[in-house]
């Protein structure tokens, strides 16, 4: 969010700023699913609010469509009572992540092309470019921790998410042909072959930071 519409939103009547705001993210992404970029004047047409008005809060289309994007307030993907063991726990991340991407899946496509075209401090600040998913796989595989060092497991999570998420569907849909339940379960099946891998002396490469 801009600084100027931060300020304006945090000003006067925040409660019915609140609620414009969010028929305006609500609309633009109604629009996203049905497969349109919008504009911020589209999304203002949508939510039946004045252009004027939408400016104040989106200064631009790529803000409305950052603050579009699916987001998931979730700190885990792991259930309240999940697997002791880091296959049984990937399982569970990796299936409920591919869900939401394939849930929010004309969403997720559209702020990819928005980080393909970004610039480097545009794309810092994107949700897909936030790395919450890599956190999610290291809790996964918390339970190698006895035979991988925390950089080796943190390595792991790496290539794992290099084989899952909207970059993989979109490949595995769109060049390889796969069906999303099909590509879903490849995506599964690769992050336990990784997993394997690295759990039988064969981890990662640790890149080099710097």
């Amino acid at each position: 969010m801009s600084t100027q519409s931060t300020q304006y939103e945090l000003t006067g009547r925040t409660g019915q700023k609140q609620r414009t705001r969010a028929a305006l993210v609500l609309a633009a992404r109604d629009l996203v699913a049905a497969g349109v970029s919008p504009t911020v004047e589209e999304a203002a047409s949508a939510a039946e609010i004045s252009r004027t008005t939408a400016y104040r809060y989106f200064p631009n289309q790529r803000a409305l469509l950052v603050a579009a994007h699916p987001e998931t307030g979730a700190s885990s993907m792991l259930s309240a009572d999940p697997p002791v063991d880091a296959p049984g726990r990937l399982t569970e991340v990796i299936r409920e992540f591919t869900r939401v991407i394939v849930q929010t899946e004309a969403q997720q496509r559209t702020m990819l092309r928005l980080s393909l075209e970004a610039t480097d401090e545009e794309r810092a600040a994107l949700p897909l470019r936030q790395g919450r998913a890599i956190g999610w796989i290291e809790e996964a595989l918390a339970p190698l921790s006895d035979r991988l060092s925390e950089e080796a497991i943190h390595s792991l999570a790496l290539a794992i998410r290099s084989a899952v998420g909207i970059e993989a569907l979109a490949w595995m849909t769109d060049v390889a042909g796969l069906s999303r339940d099909d590509a879903a379960e490849l995506m599964s099946w690769s992050a336990q072959a990784m997993l394997q891998a690295a759990a039988h002396g064969n981890p990662p490469p640790i890149p080099q930071v710097g």
